[in-house]
């Protein structure tokens, strides 16, 4: 079902003698860090003072909506269009001294075969910094591949249907879907800064990879969201209250001086997983940045899997997540509900109906998501998965109403803890994890609640009296519009 990438762009091996470290075999950053096309990487490689060539051309209006199923290839309408051909404007201020074809072995073309990565800029000495058990070995001469939009891993390579909507409320639920949903163009701008970014930040520390995790890439982006990017310094554990403090102090220090031009608003949030929050002048991107938080990684690719197995999933996670937001119930920094969490209940619901539309992916596939394999295995893992075969018919409205419904009335907020991992509702741990907390929802890979944000009664009430409203008006008008405005949703995206 999901074909295997090809390994253009593949930088070359080191020599054996010099492969002393095992790191390549626990912890070889394999991991895709988009999802773009080969000729794409080939086009999008430009310096952030030329992207405006690329914003110009790429924010393209969606076509006109209609109520006819809809064909989609890897998840998302391929716009040829939107990769950009052609960049002409200024050269890096920093690099005058670097011949042009020197530079140019940096990009991946259709006819190389290796790639020669920042040898053309040296790393000077006093600005490489080094941690206890940081990685010794040449991480960026390892192998590592870029993924195509063709080759993506886990859409079908037989075309992606959206359901047929036969009822108002499910041919909004689809409108809404595909007005709104992440373009080809929206993931290139986030990719370009990625990109941008990690070889900046690669003069700093020489060894790290910047990977694109979240949304982004999991199938339930939009056209408005954030980005989400994982620095990985090490193979080992990085303590987030001392280490990844001091790592994204000095990115943060990067960003506000010498990233200035292109970078504004870096902040550095001290929270569990510390982040650099920053916003891209180009893009317009608004990106969080956290240091070695791999199980980000692990669960991008068990998301998309579940996103891709069955086409009601993605419509439906998009307008709940639209819902929330509007309904200001969507902001964890505000002791809300995250976006994770938010897709977490919606796999969890639809695992949970008597007739399941889910499966719980880490039960029936244990091998394919073992929260322990090396990371490199972790985007070809899911390469076998079939298409899941539900016997539930109901209609995109009708689950709509009955995740309101669920949450609203059946669902026991303070005896059960929402685990998709266990495709079902299961006893609240004893754990001070969960101890005095108003919303449990395990994460699927390493235990911890994604709703821990939610610590106030007040806050708790205000998201349950949401779904108990929506719930009643949606069962009486099956109407949308009636919970969520559709033209003004339309427009902001």
């Amino acid at each position: 079902m999901f074909p295997n990438s090809s390994n253009l762009g593949r930088p070359p091996f080191p020599p054996k003698h010099q492969q002393r470290s095992n790191f390549f075999n626990k912890f070889s950053l394999n991991i895709p860090p988009t999802l773009l096309s080969h000729q794409q990487i080939i086009d999008a490689q430009f310096n952030f003072q030329n992207a405006a060539a690329l914003l110009s051309g790429n924010l393209a209006t969606i076509p006109a909506v209609t109520p006819q199923p809809t064909t989609y290839r890897n998840g998302s309408p391929v716009d040829k269009s939107d990769a950009p051909t052609s960049f002409r404007g200024r050269k890096r201020l920093s690099e005058p001294s670097v011949p042009r074809d020197v530079k140019r072995q940096r990009f991946h073309t259709q006819h190389s075969e290796t790639a020669v990565v920042n040898q053309a800029v040296p790393l000077p000495e006093e600005r490489r910094y080094s941690f206890p058990g940081s990685i010794q070995s040449p991480l960026f001469h390892a192998p590592y591949m870029h993924l195509t939009l063709q080759d993506t891993l886990f859409p079908d390579p037989i075309e992606t249907t959206l359901p047929v909507a036969k009822d108002k409320l499910s041919q909004q639920v689809l409108e809404l879907f595909q007005a709104c949903q992440q373009q080809t163009c929206d993931l290139n701008r986030k990719e370009l800064c990625r990109k941008e970014l990690q070889r900046e930040i690669q003069r700093i520390f020489p060894q790290s990879r910047l990977f694109l995790v979240g949304s982004s890439l999991n199938g339930f982006g939009t056209r408005s969201s954030d980005g989400d990017l994982c620095l990985v310094v090490k193979e080992e554990p990085v303590n987030q209250k001392t280490e990844a403090r001091h790592i994204l102090s000095l990115v943060q220090k990067l960003f506000s001086t010498k990233l200035s031009s292109y970078i504004e608003r870096p902040q550095l949030i001290r929270a569990k997983v510390p982040i650099v929050k920053f916003r891209d002048k180009v893009s317009c991107v608004e990106f969080d940045l956290n240091v070695n938080s791999v199980v980000g990684i692990r669960n991008t690719f068990l998301l998309r899997t579940y996103a891709y197995i069955e086409n009601r999933v993605r419509p439906l996670v998009l307008v709940v997540k639209k819902w929330a937001s509007f309904h200001d119930i969507n902001d964890a920094s505000r002791g809300t509900l995250s976006s994770y969490s938010l897709v977490l209940m919606v796999l969890h619901y639809l695992q949970t109906l008597p007739e399941p539309i889910l499966p719980s992916l880490q039960k029936n596939y244990p091998e394919s998501f073992d929260p322990t394999m090396q990371l490199h295995l972790v985007h070809q893992a899911p390469c076998t998965i079939p298409p899941y075969l539900s016997k539930n018919g109901s209609s995109l409205g009708d689950l709509l109403i009955g995740f309101f419904k669920y949450y609203a009335t059946e669902f026991n907020w303070s005896h059960q803890m929402i685990s998709v991992r266990e495709a079902k509702a299961i006893p609240r741990p004893d754990g001070i994890e969960w101890r005095n907390k108003f919303i449990c929802v395990e994460e699927p890979f390493d235990g911890t609640n994604t709703a821990r944000a939610v610590h106030e009664k007040q806050k708790f009430d205000i998201i349950k009296g949401e779904f108990l409203k929506s719930w009643q008006v949606l069962r009486d008008k099956k109407d949308l519009n009636c919970v969520l405005p559709l033209r003004r949703t339309i427009q902001k995206r």
